[in-house]
C-alpha cells in the first residue's frame, strides 16, 4: 500500500502565510499522558507538533477511548477549531513528551476573515489534512472489517 504524507503546514501554505501564522505561534510542551482536549469540548486552539507523538481517540462507552490515529512531527493536531460549532470531534493525548507550536483559534479565524487569500490557503490545508485522515481511517476500517478478497468477483 502506498501512503501519502499528511499535508504539513510547511508544504501546504505559501511562505508569506506560513510566516504570518508562525509569528503568532506560541511554543508549548506537554508531558506524556497529558490530554490536549476532550471530545465535545470547545475547540479554541490547535497545534503543530515539533517533537513527540499525539494520539487522536474517540470515546467508546464502557471501554477505553479507541485510538484513531497517531500524529508526529509537523502534523496538525486539531481541525474542529475551523468549523462551527467549534467543538472537538475527537480527543487527543500526548503519548510521549511533546513540543509543539500552539495557535489561538479565534485569532487565526479573524486573520483568515480579514485576508481571504490566507483564509483560502488555511482552509485548503486543513481540508487536505481532513481528506488524508478520512482516507487513512477508511483503509484501517477495511483492514479490520472487510473479508479477504471482498472487492473481487466470486
Amino acid at each position: 500500500m502506498i501512503t501519502t504524507p499528511t499535508p504539513s503546514m510547511l508544504r501546504a501554505l505559501p511562505a508569506e502565510h506560513r510566516q504570518r501564522l508562525m509569528h503568532m505561534a506560541r511554543e508549548v510542551s506537554f508531558p506524556e499522558g497529558t490530554r490536549l482536549f476532550e471530545e465535545g469540548d470547545r475547540a479554541d486552539r490547535f497545534w503543530i507538533i515539533r517533537t513527540g507523538t499525539v494520539e487522536l481517540d474517540m470515546r467508546v462507552p464502557g471501554r477505553r477511548p479507541a485510538v484513531i490515529e497517531s500524529l508526529r512531527h509537523n502534523e496538525l493536531v486539531g481541525w474542529s477549531w475551523l468549523f462551527t460549532p467549534h467543538v472537538w470531534h475527537l480527543g487527543a493525548e500526548a503519548t510521549t513528551p511533546v513540543r509543539a507550536y500552539e495557535f489561538d483559534a479565534r485569532t487565526v479565524r479573524t486573520m483568515c476573515r480579514e485576508d481571504p487569500a490566507l483564509g483560502n490557503a488555511v482552509a485548503q490545508w486543513v481540508g487536505d489534512v481532513l481528506a488524508h485522515r478520512l482516507r487513512s481511517a477508511r483503509t484501517r476500517l477495511l483492514d479490520l472489517y472487510a473479508p479477504y478478497g471482498a472487492g473481487s468477483p466470486v
